[in-house]
């Protein structure tokens, strides 16, 4: 249960709507816009397409419903990292948190910052990130990279006023987000959907082929298995961060219960939007259109279907909207993980204090200056295709501690138990694994270097777990 040291420290200001909205709103960022291109041009169906999509959004669904379990034992600061620690030991807390620190949030919050200031660019040229600002030999920093840096330190600074501040930001922004997103899908059926280009696209039925150019290319023997892990990549991060509401457990009211209800609705929310969003491109471009849309920008075409010329100007007001707000909520979200464990002697110790707002202002500026960071390295993208494979690894051993916390620790008291225990969380544990597989076997050169990062963090473990025995 929740200690008293906790309730003293987070102001529980945050309500079931709140914890929603930064459920669906830290889940939104442009990937919808972007990743059905990559899939289409490797599954080359409309069939195979929404079952990406649907298989995702399941995944979802089903991981947010048993990590309602675990935020109503735990209902206190630091999410999953608390969840690890209770379920296994300090040692796999921490190296989540470490490659949270390292890569997880901080690399998310980079290139959402820099997908806000590229379509920032659509509006404002002087933007883009063709406009070089600084070019010394060793070191390139473009408009665009720094446009995100200080959307990254606005939203900080922000943040570093108090939850409430944080809050109305998300809760706005997710709000108008999630209404645009509707009105998108809706105009985009009313206004350009035409039944020839749904016709046709829909010849191949759910058949998986390399699309090249305007032919498809059978996959031969097990090609297919590094086709489908390719195309998961895309639609798994277009759907991730929905856990970070349980980073902020310690200023939610009513946790045990409002986390589980928030997780759950907001992934149904942002699963029902995204499989709408990618029905309306097969009804508005054809196949063609959506795998060579310019730069991917999928969302960009469709709405210049339905909108004419202005239809530009319209989706990039709206992603960068909604990268606004999902930056906002990666960044509120994100300190709290590195305070919890600075309060546990697994991180630097300043970053255990809150300030008189009662928020992690420095776990918030270390994270903001780490992120910052990557904007400028231009090696966030990179990282990130690292982390998927570590990102799933981690969601396994969290759903699996459901299953080994019902042994060890039976008569904790669970407030909300997981809905389909044991079979939808096996379910799970058994589809990540498979997917873990593939991307081992058929994208090992972004999940080996991934797995590096992790380990990485058990010398920088041992070296806090000694500093704090001093």
């Amino acid at each position: 249960m929740e200690s008293t040291t906790e309730k003293n420290n987070f102001k529980r200001s945050l309500g079931l709507l709140d914890a929603t909205m930064i459920v669906a709103g830290s889940m939104i960022g442009s990937g919808i816009f972007i990743v059905s291109a990559d899939i289409v041009r490797n599954v080359g169906s409309a069939g195979a397409l929404l079952l990406i999509w649907l298989f995702t959004g399941f995944l979802t669904i089903a991981a947010a419903l048993s990590y309602g379990e675990l935020s109503s034992m735990f209902p206190k600061a630091g999410g999953q990292y608390v969840y690890l620690k209770e379920a296994f030991n300090s040692l796999t807390g921490f190296l989540y948190g470490w490659s949270f620190f390292a890569v997880i949030q901080t690399g998310s919050i980079a290139a959402v910052g820099v997908a806000f200031s590229k379509f920032a660019a659509y509006v404002f040229p002087s933007l883009s990130e063709k406009n070089s600002i600084i070019d010394f030999s060793f070191l390139q920093i473009s408009a665009a990279q720094l446009t995100s840096i200080i959307l990254v330190v606005f939203l900080t600074y922000v943040n570093t006023r108090g939850v409430k501040e944080g809050k109305i930001i998300q809760t706005i922004f997710t709000l108008v987000k999630l209404i645009a997103l509707f009105g998108l899908i809706i105009f985009g059926f009313t206004l350009a959907a035409k039944a020839d280009t749904w016709k046709a696209n829909w010849s191949t039925g759910f058949s998986i082929n390399k699309l090249e150019g305007n032919t498809l290319v059978p996959y031969s023997g097990f090609a297919v298995m590094g086709a489908l892990a390719a195309s998961l990549v895309g639609s798994l991060f277009s759907s991730d961060s929905w856990n970070n509401v349980t980073f902020i457990a310690g200023e939610i009211k009513n946790p045990s219960k409002n986390i589980g209800r928030s997780l759950f609705l907001g992934t149904l929310i942002v699963t029902v939007i995204y499989i709408a969003t990618n029905m309306m491109y097969l009804s508005v471009l054809s196949i063609n259109e959506i795998a060579y849309a310019e730069n991917d920008r999928v969302g960009v075409v469709a709405s210049q279907h339905i909108f004419g010329n202005s239809g530009t100007y319209i989706i990039a007001i709206l992603l960068m909207i909604s990268t606004f707000g999902c930056n906002n909520g990666l960044i509120l979200s994100g300190a709290r993980v590195y305070h919890t464990m600075a309060k546990d002697g697994l991180f630097f110790k300043q970053l255990g204090q809150l300030n008189k707002n009662g928020v992690p202002e420095k776990a918030l500026w270390i994270q903001c200056i780490w992120a910052s960071a990557l904007c400028l390295s231009g090696k966030y993208n990179e990282l990130l295709e690292y982390v998927i494979f570590v990102v799933l690894i981690f969601y396994i051993l969290t759903i699996a501690g459901i299953f080994r916390l019902r042994k060890t620790k039976p008569d904790l008291e669970r407030p909300y138990k997981a809905i389909g225990y044991p079979v939808l969380p096996f379910i799970y544990i058994i589809a990540a694994l498979t997917i873990c597989s593939m991307l081992l076997i058929y994208k090992y050169n972004s999940s080996i270097p991934g797995l590096a990062i992790v380990l990485l963090g058990i010398p920088i473990y041992y070296y806090f777990v000694s500093k704090d025995k001093v």
